[in-house]
């Protein structure tokens, strides 16, 4: 067994009416929590890693967990970049070893994002590996990536840069946005734009980012364990699935995972105060973590039974 890239799996899953996980992680509580929920559902899954991750754990440390998830598990993953800055980026990573990698020129004019796509592109797929790239702009704070307000896509245009780039997917801006704290009032996906775009580009696949549920257990747990993160507010279960049966093949999700484990370190330290093995405190967030992807495969992403 070996790492797959996303083209089959998103070929499936445009068929077949779902859409594949991307988790980002950090170590390898995260990676085992993460494919261990995919391999109980039996779902391909992809796994992503964001620069500052890279910088926190080390691409050689990450791709090398990652490999043995594979030989572990026995399922399709798929080791993604999430938001690559630059060319030097996406190339570090693909030199790692990664199967797919995002180059993120949405904050540059229109003419430089395909440019600069397109040298992604060419490097990427000279050695077997798919890019994902992304037009308009997600609102919210992640890791390195801060934008302030958002920029919904145009679907002419999104047409016009997947034939100019090659690209093998898609991110699109459709009101979802990063961070914990996504809506201020009812929450609205511009699912019009998401159809006007697949009709211009049948089959291709459409990448969703800042898509976690921001579930209300995990943020009420938080805080009654001494967090603070009140008002947090994600995209709601519905919406997602909704898009997961048209042209989106990949949903990602990272807030949701920070909130499990936080929210189940929180309640551990809190019953359990005199505990110091960190087997036991990352064992149990690790076991979170399963439960989480196992139920976002089932009743957001739809691809349990997929493999």
């Amino acid at each position: 067994m070996a790492l797959v890239t996303t083209k089959e799996m998103f070929k499936k899953a445009y068929e077949g009416g779902y859409a594949i996980g991307a988790f980002n992680i950090n170590d390898m509580e995260i990676i085992q929590g993460v494919v261990n929920g995919a391999k109980a559902q039996k779902s391909p899954v992809i796994l992503q890693v964001s620069s500052s991750a890279m910088k926190y754990a080390g691409a050689k440390y990450l791709k090398h967990m990652v490999d043995a998830a594979v030989e572990e598990t026995g399922i399709d993953i798929a080791l993604h970049l999430d938001h690559g800055a630059s060319l030097a980026a996406c190339t570090e990573a693909i030199d790692a070893g990664f199967t797919s990698v995002m180059f993120d020129g949405s904050h540059y004019d229109y003419e430089e994002n395909v440019r600069l796509t397109k040298e992604v592109v060419d490097y990427a797929h000279s050695r077997g590996v798919v890019v994902e790239a992304e037009l308009g702009q997600l609102a919210g704070v992640e890791d390195e990536v801060s934008v302030e307000k958002s920029v919904y896509t145009n679907p002419a245009q999104a047409e016009d840069f997947v034939k100019r780039t090659g690209i093998d997917s898609l991110a699109i801006a459709i009101g979802t946005s990063h961070g914990a704290f996504k809506f201020t009032g009812e929450a609205k996906l511009r699912f019009d734009i998401l159809e006007d775009i697949q009709k211009r580009l049948p089959g291709f696949p459409i990448v969703l980012h800042g898509a976690s549920a921001v579930d209300p257990r995990y943020v009420e747990m938080c805080n009654e364990f001494g967090g603070s993160i009140a008002g947090a507010k994600g995209v709601p279960t519905e919406m997602l699935r909704k898009a997961s049966s048209m042209a989106v093949c990949k949903i990602n999700m990272d807030t949701d995972l920070r909130l499990a484990m936080t929210a189940t370190l929180r309640k551990f330290f809190a019953e359990n105060p005199k505990e110091i093995d960190p087997r036991k405190y990352m064992g149990a967030a690790r076991s979170a973590l399963q439960a989480l992807v196992e139920e976002k495969i089932t009743a957001v992403l739809g691809s349990n039974n997929s493999l």
